[in-house]
């Protein structure tokens, strides 16, 4: 009789549940994984060796790029480390902004899980009701920034500039009427912290139809119940961080264990899973949700009452505002310099970590006093999630590798980097 021997399917490399390029090869005994062999370097950008070509304010905007659903995080974590490494204070009023924004781009994130998730495992409409909301969320990146993704907002020293007192809002077209016009510029007549804390207090409404679609939906709960289980034990050794450590029950928070910015004035909880499997990680990021929105809450009430500096007031390391920089030549050279040259960071090494929307995201810079890094190294959160790929996905169906790919939340950009 023959022997019946495993055989090996490409899985990808385009396959539409990756976020990004991803070749799985499967050895599969029927429709049973055996293994799964991620390839990655498909969506390699050299961002770690393209920073040491470009001055430490230069590469801002290519920290944007790695994991490009979470772009103000990735910002976060490379200023923590120019600040370490040039040893500068920033404004109080900086902090709580930036606070703010980053849990805006939690929000941004998980709900583009929620809903590429959803799509994954074959839920149509939750992915159409996350994007109503990712919309708002992106509104808001635009008026602080000027851009709808890749924000470059944040700089060494505190943010590009203050919040402004007015929020954009939509102009009259041959698609629009007056009626649907008043309707949509509703919630925009006042600043941008009106805007937002308009949505704060109509997203828990939003959070909960999600939760209606999916929690207690029997497809959901059979597709996700017991997939890819990952004992606290296992989590810890496969340097999980974020949901996927917190959803197998360890309550690890950088933002609770090592608090950095104004986190430490705020009040959250961290959710955690019990059983580590597809579906704990689920529950643990839609409270995270819930969790952001609370956080958004607190810093705009902070904001309201509490003017002041955005950016530290060292001209070698932040520009000079420009009615100074025109009536004033020390600003004025201070300005050409941080254009040309860019900031002379001081020779030494420092690692700067944030609780980003996937896990822990960090940077490792080296300086040898010049103005642009001796090296970078980029600690990409979804790397070591999708190492354990295999071991999740082992003797699973092949539709339940799409399911882990889903409760991985990975991005390529980062993982690639």
């Amino acid at each position: 009789m023959a022997e019946i021997k495993n055989y090996t399917l490409n899985f990808g490399p385009q396959h539409p549940a990756a976020h990004g390029v991803l070749r799985l090869v499967l050895e599969l005994d029927g429709e049973v994984i055996q293994r799964a062999d991620p390839h990655i370097g498909l969506l390699h950008r050299a961002t770690e060796k393209l920073a040491e070509t470009r001055t430490w304010i230069q590469n801002v905007p290519y920290m944007d790029r790695l994991d490009y659903v979470s772009m103000m995080a990735n910002e976060h974590a490379y200023v923590m480390a120019i600040e370490k490494l040039l040893q500068i204070d920033v404004p109080i009023r900086a902090q709580y902004i930036r606070v703010m924004f980053d849990e805006i781009t939690r929000l941004l994130n998980h709900l583009l899980w929620i809903g590429c998730h959803g799509l994954d495992v074959g839920a149509m409409a939750v992915f159409l009701y996350a994007f109503r909301e990712r919309e708002d969320l992106f509104d808001m990146y635009e008026a602080v920034s000027g851009a709808r993704m890749h924000a470059a907002y944040y700089r060494p020293g505190g943010v590009y500039r203050d919040l402004p007192d007015q929020m954009p809002q939509f102009l009259a077209g041959k698609i629009r009427g007056e009626k649907g016009l008043k309707r949509l510029n509703e919630n925009r007549q006042g600043s941008l912290l009106d805007f937002i804390e308009d949505f704060t207090s109509r997203f828990p409404t939003y959070v909960d139809e999600y939760e209606t679609l999916l929690t207690d939906n029997r497809i959901w709960k059979q597709r996700l119940v017991g997939i890819g289980v990952v004992t606290p034990e296992r989590a810890l050794q496969l340097g999980f961080t974020g949901a996927m450590l917190r959803g197998s029950g360890i309550e690890w928070d950088l933002r609770k264990k090592q608090p950095y910015e104004v986190y430490d004035q705020l009040k959250f909880d961290i959710p955690v899973g019990v059983n580590g499997d597809s579906y704990d990680r689920y529950l643990v990021r839609v409270e995270e949700m819930r969790q952001s929105n609370n956080i958004i809450k607190q810093c705009i009430e902070w904001l309201r009452i509490n003017p002041g500096p955005v950016i530290s007031d060292n001209h070698k390391v932040a520009i000079p505002n420009r009615v100074d920089m025109k009536s004033n030549m020390e600003e004025l050279i201070h300005h050409f310099k941080l254009f040309t040259e860019g900031i002379h960071v001081p020779a030494g090494q420092a690692y700067a970590a944030v609780e980003h929307p996937k896990g822990e995201f960090g940077i490792y810079a080296i300086s040898d006093g010049a103005n642009k890094p001796y090296r970078l190294k980029i600690r990409a959160p979804g790397f070591p999630h999708l190492a354990a790929l295999d071991e999740m996905a082992k003797g699973h169906m092949i539709a339940d590798a799409v399911t882990i790919i889903g409760t991985q939340d990975i991005v390529f950009g980062e993982i690639d980097r």
